[in-house]
């Protein structure tokens, strides 16, 4: 029988809860202590924790590998520029402000290795080159930094566009590592971080491919999304019809728009529970705050290891796809901070079933549906609806590649949802994060994307001889 307050839990259901809030408490108490420790502490924390690891690993995880050296080049650059360089390229810095005042961060690669300081898509200026652009957009507590973050030039994909011929963009969200800034409230305020999907969606993804376009005299750009990113398109591109010209292509990469659940009870239990009680657990700020914190008292693969772990408890993923030295450089360029309030609109899709706006009616789901008594009886809620996205609507092609171990997707649904024409590929033995960091990412997901762009967008190289021909003429 489902319990008042909690939002349709089970008995057992309430039990998971119990345990979620004590394993929070302890997380919450164990920040807090490193919080008041002197650095000579937190490295000998440190340290200790490399000399546990060392002991408990057999000798061929301990054996320094070949690319060690660019490995921790990739692990330890401190943003985004830095870690381009790392590869010889060269990207330049934007911002964006949202019509709701928020300062987005925005990064660019125009320019080939040799071809730095030349003029792209300048529109008539003197030696413009006009070049196709390509927009990404990262996953839920992500930034652009794991579109970069690889440990071989081949497999990061942004440096496989540019030097095919595409001005390259990537996007940051509201809130995260390079757009904590707005013109109205500082991070350190709730009403900062009072954002959803909504808001990604109205704001953030169609205010920065309009700055875009309007910077590179372009008509229209490709959209190349991952996870999160992609629900962001299929958000956007349903509410706002001039966007729709404006892309035209959006390739999704490990799609999201309504995750059948997560695998883990306890967390199951979070996704069914009332918004209020989340947002009692983890407060109406940043959510997840604490994983610097993890980064910097462990020794790198035992941070991998325990990066591991949680993608395991939380999504049965097994990052096999994924070699230990890539993790190494990858995982500390992660997570980067987002609101629990868009959190708690991902567990309000899950248990909805609906790829919904944020449901803001919050006593509607203190008691169970159908109990009889009080606000959120089965007869109230016949006089409310939250609005679904209407992604039929999209008028943009749209291109799915999927894995087939992704815990995250369903494609059945997905296909339901969207227009006809919509392609979908497969890759079986994929999962979530192996669309941004497999070892063979590069030869099982780029070739997707490169035809869908040469179908839909035409290919970088040869939009570039067209229009040096043009020149000579």
């Amino acid at each position: 029988m489902p319990l008042p307050f909690v939002g349709r839990l089970t008995f057992t259901e309430y039990i998971a809860l119990i345990g979620s809030f004590m394993l929070v408490g302890i997380e919450a108490f164990v920040r807090l202590f490193t919080l008041a420790l002197p650095t000579s502490l937190l490295d000998l924390l440190y340290a200790a924790s490399q000399s546990v690891f060392n002991r408990l690993a057999s000798p061929a995880r301990t054996r320094p590998e070949r690319r060690q050296s660019l490995t921790t080049a990739v692990r330890n650059a401190t943003d985004f520029v830095d870690l381009c360089a790392v590869f010889g390229y060269t990207a330049e810095e934007h911002v964006v402000q949202t019509k709701d005042g928020y300062l987005l961060g925005v990064h660019r690669l125009a320019w080939r290795k040799g071809e730095e300081g030349a003029r792209v898509n300048c529109g008539s200026a003197p030696g413009s080159i006009q070049k196709p652009v390509v927009y990404l957009h990262h996953g839920l507590l992500m930034n652009s930094e794991v579109w970069v973050c690889l440990t071989d030039e081949q497999r990061a994909l942004p440096f496989v566009l540019v030097e095919r011929g595409y001005d390259v963009w990537l996007g940051n969200n509201r809130g995260n590592k390079y757009s904590k800034k707005s013109i109205q409230w500082s991070p350190s305020r709730n009403e900062f971080w009072n954002f959803s999907i909504d808001e990604f969606a109205f704001y953030d993804i169609p205010d920065t491919i309009a700055y875009i376009l309007d910077t590179t005299g372009q008509p229209s750009l490709s959209y190349i999304g991952f996870s999160q990113g992609t629900a962001q398109a299929f958000a956007s591109l349903s509410i706002h019809p001039r966007l729709n010209d404006q892309v035209n292509v959006f390739i999704a990469l490990a799609p999201a728009m309504s995750p059948a659940g997560l695998s883990n009870g306890i967390v199951d239990a979070l996704v069914k529970a009332s918004p209020q009680l989340l947002f009692l657990l983890f407060g109406r700020r940043s959510i997840l705050s604490s994983a610097a914190m993890w980064e910097s008292l462990l020794y790198p693969p035992l941070f991998c290891k325990l990066i591991d772990m949680g993608l395991s408890f939380l999504f049965a993923w097994r990052t096999e796809n994924i070699s230990p030295s890539q993790k190494t450089a990858a995982y500390p360029h992660l997570y980067s901070f987002t609101s629990t309030k868009s959190v708690v609109h991902w567990f309000q899709i899950i248990r909805t079933k609906s790829f919904q706006m944020y449901d803001d009616d919050v006593p509607s789901l203190l008691w169970g549906a159908g109990s009889g008594v009080g606000v959120g009886t089965t007869s109230t809620r016949r006089y409310t609806k939250v609005a679904k996205y209407p992604t039929k609507n999209i008028k943009t092609p749209i291109v799915l590649v999927y894995g087939g171990s992704d815990s995250l997707v369903d494609i059945e649904v997905m296909r339901r949802e969207l227009p006809p024409g919509t392609v979908a590929t497969e890759i079986k033995h994929y999962e979530h994060l192996d669309f941004l960091w497999a070892s063979d990412v590069h030869e099982l997901v780029f070739p997707r994307v490169f035809e869908a762009l040469e179908k839909y967008a035409g290919d970088g190289e040869e939009k570039m001889m067209n229009t040096g021909r043009k020149k000579k003429r």
